[in-house]
């Protein structure tokens, strides 16, 4: 039977304040989940600390919080131990971009197949609004006592860079195009990020709702890719022209911001996943969590290979 959003909610009562951005993300991941009508018994949320770290408290699928900027490295555990999983992590800018800010790198070199949602409100939002990596440079919102003395990071760029395949950004209150967005995000075979523009009306009084609708020469400045005619999508993963000619395009246009802020996917390009690698190697299907692997008390698995490619050889002089 089919399952509606009301289904999805759970009895936990909101920690966050009145008009967050959260409010937005958290509904357009419930109806993102009703319109593909996942398996609930296979989605698990991981999060990390922040006001992010919540929202998997307030949907009715497996979740997990971890600890602070770890969650994209235990959803990749998650995912691995059990391929048939949708895993998806919401994390805060400075969960991702901060502390996380290694494994949100690292994880680029695996292409694993799971989807990071990230709450961005330039702000540490839980511990009362110091300046995140994605606050830019000379920028004082009202928490702070001085300008933000740290030039910002560009996320989009990052990920692009170091290896994510699908890479977009979306707008919390923006409830039906993040939902889409975060659609395409789960259904795409790969390593997805989404970072998600999102209001703090606590600490962050400068990226506000009016800032970010606020009409620029006729027209918001938030404006949907999509609606120019942007296409960030590699047609043929082996033709290396056109993979530098995206990956430039997309670099260019995240670096927009000021008058205009653009959402949608700015990059994708489909490539084998980490466990497609790992079928590869060991020629077979890899799905630990089906492995019996105890019998008669004794471990039924047999790891040797496994400690043979990663031995480290000691040479004893003598």
């Amino acid at each position: 039977m089919a399952y509606k959003i009301s289904d999805l909610k759970t009895d936990y009562q909101s920690d966050w304040c009145p008009g967050c951005g959260d409010f937005g993300i958290l509904n357009a991941i419930m109806s993102a989940l009703v319109d593909l009508q996942l398996d609930l018994n296979k989605v698990v949320l991981v999060s990390g600390i922040g006001c992010s770290g919540k929202t998997p408290h307030y949907i009715n699928t497996s979740g997990i919080h971890t600890l602070h900027g770890r969650d994209i490295p235990f959803a990749s555990g998650i995912k691995l131990a059990n391929p048939e999983l949708t895993v998806i992590v919401t994390g805060g800018d400075g969960n991702t971009y901060g502390i996380g800010a290694g494994h949100f790198l690292n994880a680029g070199r695996r292409n694993i197949d799971i989807t990071c949602l990230v709450f961005n409100n330039g702000v540490y939002g839980l511990t009362k609004g110091q300046a995140s990596p994605t606050l830019k440079l000379g920028m004082k919102t009202k928490s702070l006592p001085l300008p933000n003395i740290n030039e910002a990071i560009n996320p989009l760029v990052v990920a692009i860079s170091c290896g994510y395949t699908f890479v977009a950004r979306s707008y919390a209150y923006d409830v039906k195009h993040l939902k889409e967005i975060i659609k395409q995000a789960i259904l795409h075979k790969g390593l997805s990020l989404v970072d998600i523009l999102q209001p703090c009306p606590s600490y962050n009084d400068i990226h506000t709702k009016e800032y970010f609708e606020e009409v620029v020469n006729n027209s918001k400045r938030i404006y949907k890719l999509e609606e120019t005619g942007y296409d960030g999508e590699v047609k043929d993963p082996n033709n290396n022209e056109e993979i530098q000619q995206k990956l430039l395009q997309a670099i260019a246009k995240s670096q927009e911001w000021g008058e205009k802020i653009p959402i949608g996917v700015f990059y994708k390009i489909n490539l084998p996943t980490l466990t497609d690698r790992l079928k590869e190697r060991y020629k077979k299907d890899i799905n630990p969590s089906k492995d019996n692997i105890e019998q008669n008390g004794k471990p039924t698995t047999d790891i040797s290979k496994l400690i043979e490619e990663i031995e480290v050889k000691r040479y004893i002089r003598g």
